[in-house]
């Protein structure tokens, strides 16, 4: 098989499950997650059950699988730094960042539909179970990055645990704000100096026992 080939049949599965995964979160907006079957989906999507759960192994995972694109996100960050900065600095410049341009996964996004699918997640038991594996995930990777720098394994995790809740805390602080009422542009402010609060917490004590990439340069 030739490399157009591949690529073409890569490309059909990668419509095919953004297709599904469009079709099932319409349906769930528009009727609620739990009175909506996986039967339904396939049929909306006019594809078999089985060739649904190829492409997503749980009800779900139709919902949550635009999460998995972010799982490695913090460990791709600490990898990434530049010279003379510690992994509490370098997500810290991150979230900020993503903080100013409105990124949906920080909860500071007032576009209506983020916030119809942040609701439907948030309100949904069966969805804020399953995203704990995805976060158990994000731990796991952001852990190995950190043991890759020669941090001892405890103090990986815990360290990977403590970063990994306060972004996400930090997302759920923005959004309940944008869903009191207030717009993007109005929570920034509040928003920033969470971040900033929270990261300074975690570079208090985690930057004494984590490894500053060697450089020319060291965190202040």
């Amino acid at each position: 098989m030739d490399d157009n080939t591949t690529g073409l049949r890569e490309n059909k599965k990668l419509r095919t499950r953004r297709r599904l995964a469009a079709t099932a979160l319409e349906l769930f907006l528009e009727r609620g997650f739990d009175a909506v079957s996986v039967a339904d989906v396939a049929a909306a999507a006019e594809v078999s059950k089985p060739t649904l759960f190829r492409y997503f192994p749980s009800k779900e995972d139709l919902v949550l699988d635009r999460f998995a694109d972010h799982q490695d996100e913090a460990a791709r960050i600490v990898r990434e730094r530049p010279a003379g900065q510690g992994p509490v600095g370098a997500l810290r410049e991150h979230y900020l960042a993503a903080l100013d341009r409105r990124d949906p996964i920080t909860g500071l996004c007032d576009h209506p539909e983020v916030l119809a699918f942040e609701r439907l997640v948030f309100s949904t038991a069966g969805l804020e179970a399953r995203l704990a594996r995805y976060t158990a995930r994000e731990v796991e990777l952001l852990t190995a990055a950190l043991e890759a720098e020669s941090t001892p394994p405890l103090t990986a995790r815990l360290a990977a645990l403590h970063l990994v809740t306060a972004r996400q805390e930090l997302g759920r602080e923005n959004w309940r704000r944008i869903e009191a009422g207030l717009s993007a542009d109005e929570a920034h402010p509040a928003a920033a100096a969470d971040a900033d609060s929270a990261f300074g917490m975690l570079a208090g004590g985690l930057d004494q026992v984590l490894p500053i990439r060697p450089g020319a340069a060291s965190e202040g």
